[in-house]
């Protein structure tokens, strides 16, 4: 790869985090370039016409743009990091089906939860802890003596699911009762290339 791939995200954003982060473990060259939610840069000209969603993250590679943070993973694995993904139908649904419950459940579970104590996001904080506490429920029964989410080895599925996993306290939302989910968070954190998200002060991390 000539050129560095170009992340237009957000630092205190798990959407953009799981870009970068996957980036880093996949040790794929890229530039980081920060979009000023706060000022609405996202929603200005220049950053519409690369995504006319307006929304972070989204990626340059060259002359290629692809918005969706999950889309972006998915991208990035096939053309850059094969071992991240899978061929084979039956791994390849596997994994899918963790992307599917980073954009679902974790999206309106405990991401929800830490936009509201993090942003103040007027959102429903009892719904959203509600939907985080059966997701990792399930997820904490799914990793009963596994290493990794989808594969018997690291996979975009797991980098997906990370980062507002990880940050759950932020929202009010304590992972302690999760030990096997706890232990997965230390796995990923524990990879080559591992960038962890900011902290913030809000919720049970303060």
């Amino acid at each position: 790869m000539s050129n560095p791939i170009k992340i237009h995200g957000f630092p205190l954003s798990g959407h953009s985090h799981r870009v970068e982060l996957f980036a880093s473990l996949a040790d794929i060259p890229f530039e980081a370039i920060t979009v000023d939610l706060a000022a609405g840069e996202h929603k200005g000209d220049a950053f519409l016409k690369l995504n006319p969603a307006g929304q972070v993250p989204t990626i340059e590679d060259g002359d290629v743009v692809v918005s969706d943070s999950n889309a972006i993973l998915v991208y990035l694995a096939r053309k850059f990091a094969p071992d991240w993904i899978s061929n084979d139908p039956l791994e390849a649904a596997e994994i899918e089906r963790f992307l599917s419950l980073a954009a679902g459940e974790i999206r309106f579970g405990p991401a929800t939860a830490r936009l509201i104590t993090v942003f103040n996001a007027p959102l429903d904080a009892d719904r959203a802890a509600a939907i985080a506490e059966q997701a990792f429920t399930l997820l904490d029964q799914h990793l009963e003596g596994r290493d990794w989410l989808a594969l018997d080895h690291p996979t975009i599925a797991d980098v997906a699911v990370y980062s507002y996993t990880a940050h759950a306290p932020e929202g009010n939302v304590d992972l302690a009762p999760y030990k096997n989910l706890t232990a997965w968070i230390s796995r990923v954190e524990a990879l080559p290339g591992f960038v962890a998200m900011p902290a913030t002060k809000a919720g049970l991390a303060a």
